[in-house]
Order: C-alpha cells, then sequence, then structure tokens
C-alpha cells in the first residue's frame, strides 16, 4: 500500500482552501436554485473550471472512513492560518536571499526557480479528509501481483525499462524514449484524466454542442472530444493517449466513459498500464461557480478493488492560454547533448 501525507500537510492544505474559498464567491449572484441550460436543453457545462487542490488524494490513517472535517477541526485551521498569516506579515526582507548569485554547476540540489507561481490551494468550497471516497479508507486498493510501477528520475536516473511511465525525469539518457512522457511534451501530469491537480495550470475548458463535448486542457494543450450521439467506440486493438470517450447525458450529470488507453500510459499514478482501464467520469454542475468532478477507475490488472474519487472544481472569469512546453522541447535536446558531452569526457580520460 502506499503512505499518506501527514496530517500537518492536510492542516496547510485545508488552511488554503479556507483562504482561497471566498475569492470567488462574489460570483454567485445568480439563483442555483434552477441549473443554466444550453439551447439544446443540456445543463451548462461551458467555461473554464480550476480544480487545484491540495486535499490528499488519499486519506490520512487517523482519519479512518470520515469523509468531512468536524466544525472543530476546520475552527482549529482557521486559528493556524489567522496565526501564521499574522506572523508573515511580520517577515522582513533578505537583501542577501535577494542577490544571490547562481548556484555552481557541479551543486546537486538546485532549487527552482519558478516556485511563484505554483497553485498551492483550492479555491473551491470543501473540507473533505480526502479525495478518494471508495475504498471507504480513502486509500488506493493494494495493487495486483505483478503489476509494473514507473520510476520517477528527476536528480538522479531511476531504475527501470521502456516504456518510461513516469512523470517527471526518467531512466537514462540513450535516447528520448529513456525520458518520461510529460518531459517530451507528448502528454501527461494533469491532462490525462482522472484529472488530478498539479503544481500548475489545474484548467480545464468545456465547450458543448448538441451532440459533442469537448474537454480542453491548459496543460500540454490535449484536447478529448466526446459524442454523444452513440457512435460506436473503436476497436479495441485502436488505442489512444487520453482513450476512447463516450458520453451521455444521466439527468443533470454528463457521464464520459472512456476506455482504449494507451498501453505507454500508467492506469493511475504510475502503477500498471492503461491497455485495461476502463474510466467513468460524472461531471455535475452544483453552482454558478461550482462543478463536481467524480470519477471511477476500474482496472482489474492493475487493482483488486475499483478507485472513486471526487474532485470540486471552481468556475474563474478568465480563459486557457497557449501551453507550448517549449521547455521540455529544448531541455530534451539538451539533457541527450549534455549527456554525450559527458561520455566524450570519460572517454577522453581514458
Amino acid at each position: 500500500m502506499i503512505k499518506v501525507s501527514s496530517y500537518n500537510s492536510l492542516v496547510r492544505t485545508l488552511s488554503l482552501a479556507l483562504l482561497f474559498t471566498g475569492v470567488f464567491s462574489s460570483a454567485q449572484a445568480a439563483d442555483e436554485s434552477t441549473a443554466s441550460k444550453t439551447e439544446w436543453g443540456h445543463p451548462d457545462l461551458q467555461g473554464v473550471w480550476n480544480f487545484s487542490s491540495e486535499i490528499p488524494f488519499q486519506r490520512p490513517t487517523q482519519f479512518g472512513e470520515r469523509e468531512f472535517l468536524t466544525e472543530k477541526e476546520i475552527d482549529d485551521i482557521k486559528t493556524k492560518l489567522n496565526a501564521e498569516a499574522e506572523q508573515g506579515a511580520r517577515v522582513e526582507a533578505d537583501p542577501d536571499a535577494a542577490n544571490r548569485g547562481a548556484p555552481s554547476t557541479d551543486e546537486r540540489f538546485v532549487y527552482g526557480y519558478d516556485h511563484f507561481w505554483y497553485e498551492m490551494a483550492s479555491i473551491a468550497d470543501t473540507v473533505r479528509t480526502s479525495q478518494i471516497i471508495y475504498p471507504k479508507n480513502g486509500q488506493l486498493p493494494d495493487l495486483v501481483e505483478g503489476t509494473p510501477v514507473g520510476a520517477s528520475g528527476f536528480l538522479e536516473d531511476a531504475k527501470g525499462e521502456r516504456p518510461v511511465r513516469t512523470g517527471s525525469g526518467g531512466i537514462g539518457k540513450d535516447g528520448p524514449e529513456d525520458r518520461g512522457l510529460p518531459e517530451r511534451c507528448i502528454i501527461g501530469m494533469n491532462a490525462l484524466p482522472p484529472y488530478r491537480p498539479s503544481r500548475y495550470n489545474n484548467n480545464l475548458q468545456i465547450i458543448q454542442n448538441s451532440d459533442h463535448v469537448v474537454i480542453l486542457s491548459e496543460m500540454i494543450h490535449n484536447a478529448r472530444m466526446i459524442p454523444l450521439d452513440g457512435l460506436p467506440t473503436l476497436p479495441e486493438h485502436i488505442e489512444q493517449w487520453t482513450g476512447d470517450s463516450r458520453g451521455y447525458w444521466d439527468g443533470d450529470t454528463l457521464v464520459v466513459e472512456t476506455r482504449n488507453f494507451s498501453f505507454y500510459t500508467a492506469s493511475l499514478q504510475g502503477y500498471g498500464t492503461g491497455r485495461d482501464k476502463v474510466l467513468t467520469e460524472r461531471f455535475t454542475r452544483t453552482g454558478y461557480d461550482s462543478l463536481d468532478y467524480q470519477w471511477t477507475l476500474d482496472d482489474p490488472a492493475t487493482f483488486t478493488d475499483k478507485v472513486v474519487a471526487i474532485l470540486p472544481m471552481a468556475k474563474v472569469a478568465g480563459q486557457l492560454y497557449e501551453y507550448a512546453c517549449q521547455e521540455g522541447n529544448y531541455g530534451l535536446l539538451n539533457i541527450l547533448r549534455g549527456a554525450r558531452e559527458e561520455e566524450r569526457r570519460i572517454a577522453a580520460k581514458n
């Protein structure tokens, strides 16, 4: 089984969530008693939705099967948050840190320069103890014996074989196939369903017409085109990065069933492969600026039971911008070029 984050991490997570909950509440002037409809009579899910969240994917064990925090726990979080805000207001700038020089090229641990744009908290109103609601303990089920597990190698290459189902880094530098799919700007991070928060660009846009829904991810600019008109599914041997999706309306809920995921993607969180999984997503608009996203993963080749999770999304008054993934393209070239230079130097010494 996979270990979960500590209670302190959850406190920080939900503290930030409570802080940002009110940011978008002013947009709720519309009457929420009746759901907005499209001209075709379907619930209107259109717009840009943010799914940033640091609510633990798996539940800290001390909460057992409890899905929500108590009122006292929420009050304690608010108190802690206010104290941290007051302390932060008294922090003075450090001119030495602001004017420090570049780190040595021999330094192994170089911290990121871009922390300022990380989306570190939810803007949706939620006090859940975990995203997973089934199994009831909020934990991932046991893995099926022999399930491949993708390794992640960032500062150091990870041990493993091709294909590389890793979210960052890779297993070597002999060729691009040794690097993870996101590093190659193919697919990954928070653009691959089921949608799960990443460090940034946790936005998607939903576009509807009478017989199709399009879900456009900001990260790696991927668009899922989902027929609603009963179009037959693809043959089993045709695999796609984000699978083959078909949708239908269940009352006010958009249900999307997806299969035929690529063997080169993981089933979930680096475990297994996407080949045998079936993903069922449910999109339900619960208010002017709120949408519940619930998904169920069935993959008997990877997990001994199904996985069900809920992630709230908040509507934002913005638009998606192009994510060109140029850092990965340039970075991949230089990673391979650097490896060849290292090999040349070693050969020259011998």
